[in-house]
């Protein structure tokens, strides 16, 4: 019986976790002008007759749009998600880029 109840308890945790790591997400704040270019790609992509928009905001924080279609867009991002940082090369490839635009020509 204690098998059972234990074997019940570990696939309901590991449920859960699987469905924190993919499935939940907060709300990612977006500025004004990110607002508004989202939605002017809206009336763009879905030929909206809509002349104004509304911001979505939660707590003082722009977090996404509603046009008066009828449409909204909220920005949610990952809980567990993170930014990658820059490599190494990249930042090589950028100083040689500068430096070839500010070196000498040199003929080889």
């Amino acid at each position: 019986m204690i098998e059972i109840i234990g074997l019940i308890v570990w696939t309901l945790f590991v449920a859960y976790a699987t469905w924190y790591v993919t499935k939940a997400k907060n709300y990612a704040p977006i500025t004004h002008i990110e607002a508004r270019m989202l939605w002017m790609i809206h009336k763009n992509a879905h030929q909206c007759n809509g002349k104004r928009w509304r911001e979505i905001k939660r707590r003082s924080k722009t977090i996404g749009f509603e046009c008066e279609c009828g449409y909204s867009h909220v920005q949610l991002r990952p809980i567990v998600g993170r930014i990658p940082n820059p490599t190494v090369e990249t930042q090589q490839v950028q100083t040689m880029v500068v430096t070839r635009h500010h070196a000498p020509y040199n003929s080889a």
